[in-house]
């Protein structure tokens, strides 16, 4: 199967280099990034019109600033796009599902099996532990550059499907007067050193605690989950996907 790697040169495109090296079933044969790719075994461009070569599936790990660019690229060349990247606005999550009429879209803000199960997991207590206050706090490397991560905000999302949609979102808290509402989740960000990525949704009862966490150990599980979704979409109808219909939860 052959790549174009949409932020080859960052650190996650490195990262999916790395495996696909090491994989007779991926090869990348291009990527957009920001420099001119003397170290990598594949051309690297800065702008979509320069690329040459032939791709199978386009794998996007970039910048939520690109979408627009790569959208237009992957449905002029009418190929399948798996988009990995994080810290979109509900516009541009907008223009995504728009595009997904015209070419197969898979899109998650998360690419690991393990936080795929979480998804669900917490969905699950969410509607079990009714009387439970919930609150989510996400650790990441001091280099993210959003917040809250787009995994804390898939995890709301999960547990507000569990109590009917009647959840509402709180980023943090400071100051006074602050009682908490019932139906309010917290959502806390720390950023520092090389986190690479841990989360907890955590279910507060009367005198009981039950706290989920997920802790990522290295990039390599979201890389992995990428080209798992990469074989997936290339197969399929123009739509948008997410990691759920790969794993069929």
């Amino acid at each position: 199967m052959n790549i174009l790697l949409i932020g080859a040169t960052g650190s996650m495109g490195k990262t999916v280099e790395e495996i696909c090296s090491e994989s007779k079933d991926f090869k990348i044969v291009a990527g957009i990034g920001l420099n001119d790719g003397k170290d990598h075994k594949y051309p690297i461009y800065s702008n979509f019109s320069n690329v040459k070569e032939n791709c199978d599936v386009i794998l996007d790990f970039s910048n939520h600033n690109l979408i627009t660019d790569i959208l237009n690229y992957a449905i002029k060349i009418k190929k399948p796009l798996v988009i990995s990247t994080t810290g979109y606005t509900d516009k541009q999550v907008e223009e995504i599902e728009n595009a997904s009429n015209y070419i197969p879209i898979l899109f998650s803000g998360n690419m690991s099996l393990g936080i795929n199960i979480l998804l669900k997991v917490v969905e699950n207590l969410s509607k079990s532990l009714l009387d439970f206050d919930i609150e989510i706090i996400e650790k990441h490397h001091k280099l993210k550059k959003d917040s809250p991560s787009g995994t804390a905000r898939m995890l709301f999302n999960s547990v507000n499907l569990g109590r009917d949609n009647e959840l509402i979102e709180k980023y943090g808290r400071e100051g006074t007067n602050l009682e908490r509402a019932n139906n309010e989740v917290g959502i806390h960000s720390v950023r520092g050193g090389t986190i690479v990525g841990e989360h907890t949704v955590l279910f507060s009862g009367e005198d009981e605690i039950l706290e989920v966490t997920h802790k990522a150990q290295s990039k390599k599980i979201f890389a992995f989950g990428a080209l798992k979704a990469c074989k997936f979409i290339i197969e399929k109808e123009n739509n948008l996907y997410s990691m759920r219909d790969i794993f069929d939860f």
